[in-house]
């Protein structure tokens, strides 16, 4: 008897990234390695009950430089999980930014204020990641602020089952706030310029002329200070280069 398919939960946000159209082959055959490195893995000692290779909770994250193609990723692993049989969760990180009205307090703008002051962490834990380690919580938030409308979503929740796998994609992921929350560490590797490419044109349409600097001088320069401070490459359970959507490949296994 085959496995019934599970559903997939998705954040109530309007700034959703298209879903990716079907894998090539090769993309595929590397998807389900990951998926079944997941499924593999011990969880639960976090709350102080060793599970391993039982039903509980699994929490993902998936991180790498802008534009390294970390939602579609994201998209396609709940997809096969949810395949699988196991509940999904898919949540960004930018739906846990600091609100917009509050920019005034803070620097947001320059690489360095980016990388100190957009994103709400106390927000993501209380709504999102402690929850979903809790064994008596039902639910959760996938949504605080949404960076497009900047509507309140906290109060929006999303059924929390026994043995959902939850799916964070976003960048500073495995920063020390909340680096201890992930079962398993996905890290997307594109090169510089090739981030800084992709997103100036995926953001053409809502940054215009200033879409290449916007990328270069705030999520570069941000992103360079993450791996200086945080250095979570050691930390990976994959590392994939995804340079070629087609053809993405292990970097470690």
């Amino acid at each position: 008897m085959g496995l019934q398919r599970a559903g997939v939960h998705h954040s109530v946000s309007t700034w959703q990234q298209p879903h990716p159209p079907a894998a090539s082959a090769e993309r595929g055959a590397l998807l389900d390695e990951v998926v079944e490195r997941i499924l593999a893995v011990g969880h639960g000692s976090r709350d102080g009950h060793d599970r391993p290779g039982g039903p509980g909770r699994l929490l993902v994250g998936i991180d790498g430089f802008t534009a390294a193609g970390k939602t579609s990723f994201g998209h396609e692993l709940a997809e096969r999980l949810g395949a699988a049989g196991r509940p999904v969760l898919r949540a960004t990180l930018d739906d846990f930014k600091k609100p917009w009205k509050d920019r005034h307090l803070y620097d947001r703008e320059s690489g360095e204020g980016y990388y100190r002051n957009a994103y709400d962490y106390e927000a993501v834990k209380r709504l999102l990641l402690d929850p979903c380690r809790s064994r008596e919580a039902t639910s959760c938030v996938l949504c605080s602020i949404d960076p497009l409308t900047q509507q309140d979503h906290s109060s929006t929740v999303a059924p929390l089952a026994a043995d959902a796998v939850l799916i964070v994609d976003g960048v500073f992921a495995f920063r020390p706030e909340i680096d201890a929350y992930w079962d398993f560490r996905v890290w997307l590797h594109v090169d510089e310029e090739l981030s800084v490419r992709r997103g100036a044109a995926r953001d053409q349409d809502w940054a215009g002329s200033e879409a290449e600097s916007l990328h270069r001088d705030r999520y570069l320069v941000a992103e360079r200070i993450y791996l200086q401070e945080a250095d979570p490459l050691p930390l990976m359970d994959v590392v994939v280069d995804n340079s070629a959507f087609a053809r993405p490949r292990f970097m470690t296994r």
